[in-house]
């Protein structure tokens, strides 16, 4: 299958199932990635067989590879020879009776609030560049949101009066987020004053913008935050969904109902959500036996 070819399964994915531009960059990588290994034992993704499949999957498992990326390319491949069965590019789908790899249950790193205050305050805020980093994490753990929502917000997407930010999830889905008082005040701060200095002559609709006036990627932020972490002193290993995590963490130690969370986050299912649990119940366990006479 030519590379046109596989341009047009990847439109055909957005098209048919709304899937997001990162999950279809994933699907690109992951056939490709197939398409070389493949195209060195001289096949092709049109004439592979089950057996090749498997192959690639145990030489990607000793490689080290995660069990969760495998499941993943296993899905792509799926979706890809369904649709290729389909328009008749194959006969059967050679990844049809392949199982995916079992995956544990990952827990997030927990940063506790005293982490995340740490973490707040390590941008320098007298640089435009610092206060609007400062903004973004204000943000980013008084909302929740996935870092690439964070860094495609759009001006218009800000609703100040009632404390709101409308963000397109995963699934092309709409939903409005609230914001605490406190990043607001960092937000519009920012927003009046010192994203104008970032700026000078350029415009944009991006709420953050870079020196070079364009939005941010969700690699750049990522670094970001990575160096902030360590400027704070925190030696725990984090992802870039690390205080969203935090987020949906405290609000369930302080309380918060566990669909309220799902609603807050965007998650479909509510078995999402319940991942966070964990964290919480053990929060409850630690008070429970410093407080209780029996404990």
């Amino acid at each position: 299958m030519s590379a046109d070819e596989l341009a047009v399964f990847l439109d055909a994915l957005w098209v048919e199932y709304g899937l997001s531009e990162n999950t279809i960059s994933a699907y690109r990588t992951d056939l490709r990635q197939f398409a070389v290994w493949l195209k060195k034992r001289q096949k092709t993704l049109v004439n592979c067989e089950s057996a090749d499949v498997s192959m690639y999957l145990a030489e990607r498992l000793s490689y080290g590879t995660s069990a969760r990326s495998s499941a993943r390319f296993l899905s792509s491949l799926k979706r890809f020879y369904v649709y290729a069965v389909r328009e008749g590019k194959v006969i059967e789908n050679p990844a049809a009776i392949i199982d995916a790899p079992k995956l544990g249950r990952s827990l997030p790193t927990t940063l506790s609030e005293k982490d995340i205050e740490r973490i707040l305050k390590a941008p320098d805020v007298s640089t435009s560049l610092g206060y609007r980093d400062r903004a973004m994490l204000e943000l980013l753990y008084a909302s929740g949101l996935r870092v690439s929502e964070l860094v495609g917000l759009k001006l218009t997407e800000i609703n100040f009066r009632q404390g709101l930010v409308r963000v397109t999830g995963k699934g092309s889905k709409d939903r409005l987020v609230p914001v605490g008082e406190e990043a607001l005040v960092w937000l519009q701060d920012f927003i009046q004053h010192w994203r104008l200095d970032i700026l000078g002559e350029k415009k944009t609709d991006f709420v953050f913008p870079t020196n070079r006036g364009s939005g941010m990627t969700r690699q750049a932020f990522w670094y970001i935050i990575k160096r902030y972490v360590t400027q704070a002193g925190i030696n725990k290993v984090i992802s870039p969904h690390s205080l969203r995590h935090a987020f949906a963490t405290h609000l369930l130690n302080h309380g918060a109902d566990l669909r309220v969370v799902q609603l807050l986050l965007g998650h479909s299912d509510l078995s999402t959500t319940q991942i966070y649990t964990h964290i919480a119940r053990e929060r409850l366990k630690d008070i429970h036996e410093k407080f209780h006479p029996r404990g």
